[in-house]
């Protein structure tokens, strides 16, 4: 089998944003990622400053982990990086070990590289990044991948952008255009990822703006607008 490059494990926790919000899972967070955003709330995953904590793990140890830490307390598994689409076979090995023990599980990516396990998640996330992050979104390619989740019937997928300002809310705005059928969550963006003690004050504002945004929108009535909750509740805290 092939190994994964992991950073931390860890769990059990309550998922924060995306499809499968309130959800309570377990992490495996993979080490790596071909994008540089600016607000990257998770860095150390490819700067370079957690590289000492990176291990090299076949699915089964990252499966034993899971249940040393979760024991049968879980049902969900969120692989999230840096990005999980790097990884060829170990991913969708790892995914066919936890669906053997009827383990779900949830994936966030950007939308830059296709992987045939792709198809295997149960709640797959395509996050393409706004103008705020600094990169530029491979449109041939996020159609592509698009196009191939529609045409499988397995394939459970949404997309979700990070909103920062009203840039970033027009690009959310052609997202939803271009790919209509498919389910849209905006999440306002943590400006600041390195601030101590509570931030709840400064997300529920940058909530409350996105919230105005939508609801004066007519083009936007289909899509759902999330907090970060992990955010409101443990603030920038690692591991929660």
């Amino acid at each position: 089998m092939s190994k994964l490059p992991v950073i931390e494990i860890f769990g059990p926790t309550i998922q924060g944003e995306g499809a499968v919000i309130g959800v309570k899972t377990m992490f495996v967070r993979t080490y790596g990622c071909d994008y540089r955003c600016s607000w990257c709330d998770s860095a150390f995953t490819w700067d370079g400053s957690a590289k000492d904590k990176m291990r090299l793990l076949e699915p089964e140890q990252v499966v034993a982990e899971l249940l040393e830490l979760g024991g049968d307390n879980f049902s969900s598994v969120t692989i999230s990086g840096g990005n999980p689409a790097l990884i060829g076979e170990g991913v969708g090995q790892l995914i066919e070990l936890l669906h053997q023990r009827e383990i779900g599980v949830a994936i966030e990516t950007q939308g830059s590289r296709w992987q045939d396990w792709f198809l295997q998640v149960d709640a797959l996330t395509i996050s393409p990044k706004p103008p705020s992050s600094g990169m530029a979104t491979n449109w041939e390619m996020l159609d592509s991948i698009l196009h191939k989740l529609k045409s499988s019937e397995s394939a459970a997928h949404n997309l979700k952008v990070v909103v920062f300002d009203e840039q970033d809310y027009a690009y959310a705005k052609a997202v939803h255009q271009r790919y209509p059928g498919v389910e849209l969550f905006l999440q306002p963006g943590n400006t600041d990822v390195t601030e101590e003690g509570d931030i709840s004050t400064r997300l529920l504002g940058r909530l409350e703006w996105l919230f105005q945004q939508v609801i004066a929108d007519p083009e936007m009535n289909q899509v759902r607008v999330l907090p970060q909750l992990h955010a409101l509740i443990w603030h920038n805290k690692r591991g929660k």
